[in-house]
């Protein structure tokens, strides 16, 4: 096997959108970089990065271009996911495989997304036990991931590993949120809590009519 080459590793992942979506075939962005680096993985398998992505890569490696392996899906608009608050049961499934931590709320409470931080990964749709999530395309959903943005959801992605490695989670599954936590934690506490808030409000509102 060859041997990975760490400051090439760290400038294709660079270049990679940072979803984290699992379609490259590789757990991650920073895994299918040292895929490519090392010669296991083609520069074609990242349907949201694209064509200009493998473009990008192409010239980064010295490579001729190759359009998208449909085997690991189709270039489509940056989506967004959704969820039907009134149709949510609480069940955490979605926050615990979310790769960067963009869908707060605890167990027995409905659930919501922080969009900005969503990178429309498409993996909490499959462990929903009630559909109640879909996924919309974003306002500029037809443009590529920007350098910060990957940025941004690289940073979200690496808090959330560091995170669990510390064992923060709760042990039946619950994201262990907490003031306490550290400012981020505090910042997606208050959302949700401003979200279950949301939630009652309708349904007072509902009973009511």
């Amino acid at each position: 096997m060859a041997s990975i080459d760490q400051p090439k590793v760290a400038d294709i992942d660079a270049l990679l959108p940072q979803t984290q979506c699992t379609k490259c075939g590789y757990p991650g962005c920073r895994p299918y970089a040292e895929a490519i680096s090392s010669g296991t993985a083609d520069i074609n398998q990242c349907p949201p990065g694209g064509e200009s992505g493998i473009r990008a890569l192409a010239i980064l490696l010295g490579r001729p271009y190759i359009p998208l392996n449909p085997a690991n899906g189709v270039e489509t608009p940056r989506r967004v996911a959704l969820i039907d608050e009134q149709s949510c049961i609480g069940c955490t499934l979605c926050i615990q495989v979310c790769p960067v931590d963009a869908i707060v709320g605890s167990a027995k409470y409905m659930h919501t997304v922080i969009t900005d931080h969503c990178t429309g990964c498409n993996l909490c749709l499959p462990p929903c036990p009630v559909d109640c999530i879909t996924m919309a395309p974003m306002a500029d959903g037809d443009t590529p991931w920007t350098v910060s943005q990957a940025g941004l959801a690289r940073k979200h992605h690496e808090r959330r590993e560091q995170r669990l490695r510390s064992g923060r989670d709760m042990p039946d599954g619950q994201s262990g949120y907490s003031a306490s936590s550290s400012s981020f934690d505090a910042v997606k506490q208050t959302l949700a809590m401003a979200a279950i808030a949301r939630a009652r409000a309708k349904r007072r509102k509902s009973a009511l009519r």
